[in-house]
């Protein structure tokens, strides 16, 4: 079971701001496929991966991170500086 956290227009996309997932996948990436095949906000949400990145219990990560031994996934749009 993983905790799953949107951000910024990926949580208005949504519609929520978290939620429990029970999920086989291995990798951020088969998470992202598992969540897009659920409903079309989802596929809106996750359409450009270039647009997002990911942290993994509060670490950023890259989308074939393995998530073996994780409890939390965030997904949010790139920070500006300034």
């Amino acid at each position: 079971m993983l905790d799953v956290m949107y951000f910024a227009w990926v949580r208005e996309r949504i519609g929520e701001p978290r939620e429990r997932v029970e999920t086989d996948a291995a990798t951020v990436e088969e998470l992202v496929e598992e969540l897009k095949a659920r409903e079309p906000r989802y596929e809106a949400a996750f359409a450009d991966l270039s647009a997002l990145r990911v942290a993994l219990d509060q670490e950023l990560a890259d989308f074939d991170a393995p998530l073996a031994g994780v409890r939390e996934v965030a997904f949010f749009p790139p920070m500006t500086g300034g």
